[in-house]
């Protein structure tokens, strides 16, 4: 059973940075994606950006590209999410996920497979 727990959520002022971290256990397979969303309250899950495990390759939506960057560590197990620029429309519980199936849609988060409890990220204007 994959578990994913994130960390290093918190309050932020508006144009700070904040780095997302993701531990994975139970196993990656190199197929996996493992993407990274983000929930504001009233809001619906929004797609942040994915990592391929064994590419590297990464995509983004332009709400946060240039300002987020993803990244991963084979040896830990451990994704990661580098935010920078923040605004506070970024602020939100954000989450990881990994995708196992061969299905496509990697931005869709109906199509993730397993699910991190989610951390808070709080942006102060």
């Amino acid at each position: 059973q994959v578990q994913l727990v994130e960390s290093g959520g918190g309050l932020v002022q508006a144009g700070g940075s904040l780095r997302l971290s993701c531990a994975v256990s139970g196993g990656i397979f190199s197929t996996d994606t493992m993407g990274w969303f983000r929930q504001a309250p009233g809001k619906e899950r929004e797609f942040v950006g994915y990592i391929r495990w064994n590419t590297g390759n990464t995509y983004y939506p332009d709400s946060v590209k240039g300002r987020f960057t993803i990244s991963r560590d084979n040896g830990k197990n451990t994704v990661y999410l580098q935010m920078s620029s923040l605004k506070s429309e970024d602020t939100a519980i954000y989450y990881c996920a990994c995708k196992r199936s061969m299905i496509s849609g990697a931005t869709n988060p109906q199509n993730y497979d397993y699910w991190g409890q989610g951390t808070q990220v709080t942006v102060s204007s």
